[in-house]
């Protein structure tokens, strides 16, 4: 099979393209750049980790935006997102090739992708977890705005394990440490879903409380114990994990807002946070 071949057959392409974010690519960049406007001064300091959340745009657009517009990202991005499908490996990589989005395609750093699958034996090169996946598509636009080069890396995650989820973030930290060129972590992940706003704002305080002390154990613990519907909690927790062992020292709330504040829907909203750690 030709190279060409075998990029063409690794090229995936977008599922929520006009419904979660607008298809046509002029309409995109515009949307994007609106949200990503509202940011304040991006850090000084490299971002190791930037949580985002990834539900329609016209919800969580703004938080995403205020977020990755603050980071200081790095042009390889190894991006972290929950399986909300059920199919596919428990640790999914999408080892080669490239994400479609609207007007672009998003290239994967192959060569980073079979070095962490090697060296991490919780990891699987698997695309089935990512097809139907919308978590880390939405996110695209916002990455690829403030990072027109960047190249990506996608992990689906639903291992379950605190154990596993330990012993692969050691190999990957491993890895990315070696690494001969900076790397920033993405992770994908919504909070509370479909509680009464001061419900919901008050189990993702607790949450994000855990996350901004860099406690991935605390958080796995408090979400599961409070059972807060944060989507995206084990790959948080991965990415956590990593990014303790890469030498990260604090983390900040970037942005937190609900559906309620955009649909008028107070009883009934999604918890949506951005967090950067450096």
């Amino acid at each position: 099979m030709s190279a060409s071949a075998t990029f063409a057959s690794s090229l995936r392409q977008p599922v929520v393209a006009g419904r979660f974010y607008p298809a046509d690519p002029a309409a995109l960049a515009r949307e994007t750049a609106a949200y990503l406007a509202e940011a304040g001064k991006p850090s000084e300091r490299p971002t190791i980790l930037a949580m985002a959340p990834h539900a329609g745009a016209v919800y969580s657009g703004p938080v995403a935006g205020k977020t990755l517009g603050a980071a200081n990202l790095a042009d390889t991005l190894l991006l972290l997102g929950p399986n909300h499908t059920g199919r596919g490996a428990p640790m999914a990589v999408w080892p080669d090739g490239a994400w479609r989005i609207p007007g672009r395609d998003v290239p994967v750093e192959a060569a980073l992708a079979e070095a962490l699958l090697a060296a991490a034996p919780g990891l699987s090169p698997d695309q089935a977890a990512h097809l139907g996946e919308h978590s880390l598509e939405v996110l695209l636009p916002f990455l690829t705005a403030v990072r027109p080069g960047c190249r990506i890396v996608p992990v689906a995650v639903a291992e379950p394990r605190p154990g596993v989820l330990a012993e692969t973030a050691r190999a990957m930290a491993g890895v990315l440490a070696a690494w001969p060129e900076p790397i920033s972590i993405i992770v994908s992940s919504d909070m509370s879903h479909y509680l009464p706003q001061a419900t919901a704002q008050k189990r993702d305080s607790a949450a994000l409380a855990r996350v901004l002390a860099l406690d991935p154990q605390g958080l796995l613990e408090v979400v599961r114990g409070e059972d807060i519907s944060m989507c995206g909690v084990l790959p948080m927790t991965l990415g956590l994990l990593i990014a303790r062992a890469l030498g990260a020292t604090s983390a900040r709330l970037a942005a937190y807002a609900t559906s309620g504040e955009v649909s008028g829907d107070y009883e009934q909203v999604v918890g949506y946070a951005g967090v950067i750690v450096e």
